[in-house]
């Protein structure tokens, strides 16, 4: 097997009390390793042991992009202010080399053969994961210092392309979430637990006419949305159970909203005629069902790329199109008039806008293609 495919040893150097979303630096690097199907030891490995080793300083903490970054690497050691960090030995010479560094808490005094990379250099490394490009923390971890980190590892677990109230409106509210759950040691999955009580609660209310109060629960659950999936980011505890039940119920519901809402009108004397509800309904669920295939298929034919990373136009348009938060805005400045029934019909027009518009691209990509050309995200040329 070559060497690249060997799962690396990772191993923690140094001690350090302070904890980080209450886990040591060992426990932290642990949990990252099996995430990435490495194997983390308890101290420095064994004598004899043979490569490749990640090694990481006590010291300091660190954003999870690092790891497979460097794991990608091998003899790339980043330092921060000249002390190494975190390093991929590629043999047992090289650990020992680095290990001994990160144990004196001195800069490495044989760079030989080593790629040393300061992180005040400014390397962005592209998160496909998370639809970004950045340079993801590094930073001493010191008990002044867990506060800022603990924020720079929150907002490090964010989308970079996202809608426009996950990614402007409520950051903060869910950091303070996310930092409570962690200390109460509350699971991501019962934050998914709890979420889906107050969407199922608010999809009952909708079919009511209880809109305020339906949408005061969905404002609750769209924002546990978000702190189930930085909770486990940040804790390392992410699953594939976890991961079925967050995204299944994103993807599920919305449907289920946009129908009640619209049998909800009748409460309020709104109710659509038949040929205006089918054709509202038509053009929401049919388009809701159709965007979500033309972004299946543009990521089957370009290498899992999505849609929305392709050109900055794509990006930036994925904070409006046609999703459950930016209709809710919609919806919500309907309901300042008064007038819930136009607000599900212009979700229903810009739903078919969105559509048509992730339509053309995908036609777009197809004749790039077709052209010779590559489709490549702009995030990886940033």
């Amino acid at each position: 097997m070559p060497e690249h495919d060997i799962a690396p040893q990772v191993a923690t150097i140094g001690a350090n009390p302070v904890k980080l979303w209450g886990l040591t630096m060992a426990e932290r690097v642990a949990r990252i390793a099996r995430a990435n199907g490495a194997q983390p030891q308890a101290g420095f490995p064994e004598v004899g042991a043979e490569g490749p080793f990640i090694l990481s300083n006590a010291a300091f903490a660190w954003d999870p992009a690092w790891f497979k970054y460097v794991s990608s690497h091998p003899g790339m050691v980043l330092t921060l202010g000249g002390l190494p960090a975190l390093a991929h030995a590629a043999d047992p010479a090289q650990a020992s080399r680095i290990a001994g560094a990160m144990a004196e808490g001195v800069p490495l005094r044989d760079a030989s053969g080593l790629q040393i990379v300061a992180y005040e250099s400014g390397p962005t490394i592209e998160n496909k994961q998370l639809r970004k490009r950045e340079t993801p923390f590094l930073m001493a971890l010191t008990p002044d210092t867990v506060r800022t980190i603990e924020r720079a590892s929150y907002f490090g677990a964010y989308k970079g392309v996202t809608d426009v109230l996950t990614k402007y409106l409520w950051p903060e509210w869910a950091l303070v979430l996310t930092r409570i759950c962690a200390r109460l040691h509350v699971t991501p999955n019962m934050v998914t637990a709890l979420g889906a009580v107050f969407c199922v609660a608010a999809t009952v209310l909708f079919a009511y006419g209880h809109y305020w109060l339906g949408m005061a629960l969905g404002l609750a659950f769209m924002v546990l949305d978000t702190v189930d999936g930085k909770l486990a980011r940040c804790t390392i505890t992410s699953s594939e159970w976890g991961n079925v039940a967050d995204h299944g119920m994103d993807l599920v519901h919305p449907p289920f909203w946009w129908w009640f809402w619209a049998t909800g009108l009748a409460t309020w004397g709104l109710a659509y005629d038949d040929v205006t509800f089918w054709w509202v309904q038509g053009a929401i669920q049919g388009g809701y069902v159709v965007q979500r295939l033309i972004e299946g298929l543009f990521m089957k034919q370009n290498g899992l790329m999505h849609i929305h990373v392709w050109r900055k136009f794509d990006s930036r348009f994925r904070l409006f199109t046609a999703r459950r938060n930016p209709n809710m805005v919609i919806l919500f400045v309907a309901m300042l008039f008064g007038r819930p029934d136009i607000g599900l019909i212009a979700v229903a027009w810009w739903t078919a806008i969105s559509c048509l518009i992730h339509a053309v691209r995908l036609v777009q990509a197809w004749i790039v293609r077709a052209q010779g050309g590559r489709i490549t995200s702009w995030l990886a040329d940033a």
